[in-house]
């Protein structure tokens, strides 16, 4: 996938979980189903400086500078939300600023390996994807009603796919 092709996906693997951070209700940001376990505002402070912090900085060869997810970063519900865009426009701008022989070039990730940075800029998304389920299912912990991922629940799938054939 060339650069300019993942930053689009990577726009729109986003955009899914800001829909998701957007039902988190104003009083439970920092609400957490145990203690000692991160709450909604950890996680979302999470993705916002891991992405910048960490994926962004050492594709483009910088050691990962990723400052953690505490609420000094960004406190509140506006405040999370605004953090994470932010992060996430600093870090398209830089995606979008690579040449194609940094894309397939190498970068070396904060354990110290060298990886394809593609292959690097790949994981983030598989990141993504893992933290967006825990904002899932800490939401339906507070009975907030969740919308399907991609416009189908999965029971009209199943439904769907009696009708198939």
């Amino acid at each position: 996938m060339p650069p300019t092709e993942f930053v689009q996906y990577w726009k729109s693997v986003r955009a899914r979980t800001r829909r998701v951070v957007l039902l988190i209700p104003d009083a439970d940001i920092e609400w957490s189903y145990a203690a000692n376990r991160w709450t909604f505002g950890d996680i979302v402070r999470h993705l916002a400086g891991i992405e910048r912090g960490m994926y962004a900085e050492t594709a483009r060869g910088r050691p990962s500078a990723y400052p953690g997810h505490d609420r000094s970063l960004a406190e509140g519900h506006a405040a999370v939300l605004r953090y994470l865009d932010e992060s996430h426009a600093s870090s398209v701008a830089i995606l979008d600023a690579m040449t194609p022989e940094q894309w397939t070039g190498k970068c070396t990730t904060p354990a110290g390996t060298p990886i394809t940075t593609w292959k690097w800029l790949r994981a983030m998304v598989e990141h993504e994807a893992h933290h967006r389920g825990q904002l899932y299912m800490m939401l339906g912990m507070r009975g907030v009603k969740t919308p399907p991922i991609y416009g189908l629940t999965e029971e009209e799938v199943l439904e769907r796919s009696r009708t198939v054939g």
